[in-house]
């Protein structure tokens, strides 16, 4: 447990210009992490759109509510996307 505190002591000491580097480091690395959301997001809209128009081509006249139970979809899956790139906007520049 000592060793624990000891470390991130070490970590958060910003008086130094290592530990100014390593809370740098931690930021481009946790933004980094925080921008991959956008893979999930963009395969689950492409796999919304593939199986949309597979609904459309199969019910012509459903298109309007294929349509729009497919926009709602893909809104819902980009707040992770956008969650994200705000996690990392933060990350970089203010902390």
């Amino acid at each position: 447990m000592n060793f624990l505190n000891e470390l991130f002591m070490f970590l958060a000491m910003k008086g130094s210009d290592l530990g100014a580097g390593l809370h740098d480091l931690g930021a481009a690395i946790g933004a980094g992490i925080a921008v991959f959301t956008g893979v999930g997001s963009g395969i689950g809209q492409g796999l919304t759109a593939g199986l949309a128009a597979q609904g459309v081509s199969r019910q012509p006249e459903a298109v309007s509510e294929i349509r729009s139970t497919m926009i709602m979809g893909q809104a819902v899956a980009e707040t992770a996307n956008i969650y994200g790139l705000i996690v990392a906007i933060l990350l970089i520049f203010v902390f």
